[in-house]
């Protein structure tokens, strides 16, 4: 039987956890006995330990035991993670399991624990949204994406924040059992067997800057005021007033994009709160947020989160 194993510590977010075992589980259902998945939790120790939302797990194996051949090892993540140093015997499990399994990978912050154990360095990455800048500080050879949900790089596979653990278990089935089976699954958890786009549909697309009062953060409120107009860096430079070869370097060192994109990416936000939150036609919400034209802004929303504003609009329109 195909064998997975997925670590877990103190403070392990359960989802991180719950989401892969149960699309195993259910794959099971749909797969000839030989080939089902054989799931095992690994800790430090046998004694129970409490996730972030209180609820206990207590693990199959520990990293002492032998066994370091797995066809899939996942590091699970939590919320304390991106800030602590991972127990010793888990950095060194991860290091020792990686060499032997056919997959490894992490789910969510378990990206950090992963990048401890020295098995991000020149290795195309992603985790939760909200710790991606920090993951590609802290380790710097990793090549970090900030929009995939999951990301298969070799033997190496990442996932996004929390629930992306599901959508990762599920790519993982499909390469295993055909997309047919990946699909029953889905259906049984009542979740999309492929989501379309990145994490960008579902985190705030901009970050305020550090200090408020600075020329950055002056141009970012000058163009989410008048998020309408068109703008040039020469004119975005008279609002910070520098010139603008300076303030496309500054610009881009406060923030890690270009003034172009950031432009692009407060169209995008401003587009997107319109689509949730009202029922104004295409063409009013291009032209109100500086697309230009409603075929603009498809290209735009299809290029940054893989679906058209309509198809966004039918997902996340509330009332």
């Amino acid at each position: 039987m195909p064998s997975v194993a997925i670590a877990i510590f103190p403070g392990v977010q359960a989802l991180d956890v719950a989401g892969p075992v149960d699309v195993f589980a259910e794959a099971n259902l749909f797969i000839d006995g030989k080939d089902r998945y054989e799931v095992k939790l690994l800790a430090v120790d046998s004694k129970p330990l409490r996730a972030s939302n209180g609820i206990t797990f207590v693990a199959d194996e520990t990293f002492d035991d032998k066994r370091t051949r797995f066809d899939l090892a996942l590091m699970a993540g939590g919320p304390a993670l991106p800030e602590s140093i991972p127990e010793g015997r888990l950095t060194q499990w991860l290091a020792n399991v990686a060499s032997q399994c056919k997959r490894y990978g992490s789910i969510c912050t378990g990206a950090f624990a992963l990048g401890h154990a020295g098995l991000l360095d020149g290795r195309n990455v992603t985790t939760h949204w909200q710790h991606a800048q920090q993951l590609a500080t802290q380790f710097p050879k990793a090549r970090v994406d900030f929009d995939r949900i999951y990301l298969r790089d070799d033997r190496l596979v990442t996932s996004a924040g929390v629930t992306a653990g599901i959508d990762l278990a599920l790519a993982l089935v499909t390469e295993d059992h055909g997309p047919q089976t990946a699909l029953k699954v889905a259906k049984r958890l009542v979740v999309f067997s492929q989501r379309q786009g990145g994490q960008s549909q579902f985190s705030p697309y901009l970050t305020a800057p550090a200090d408020e009062t600075s020329p950055v953060a002056r141009v970012q409120a000058h163009v989410m005021a008048n998020i309408r107009q068109n703008f040039t860096v020469r004119q975005l430079a008279e609002v910070a007033g520098m010139s603008a070869r300076n303030f496309a370097r500054i610009f881009v060192q406060e923030t890690s994009v270009t003034p172009h994109e950031f432009v692009e990416r407060a169209r995008m936000d401003a587009a997107r709160q319109l689509l949730e939150s009202s029922g104004a036609a295409l063409k009013t919400i291009a032209y109100d947020c500086g697309f230009g034209t409603a075929d603009r802004m498809r290209i735009v929303f299809t290029k940054r989160i893989g679906a058209t504003p309509k198809q966004y609009r039918e997902r996340f329109r509330h009332d």
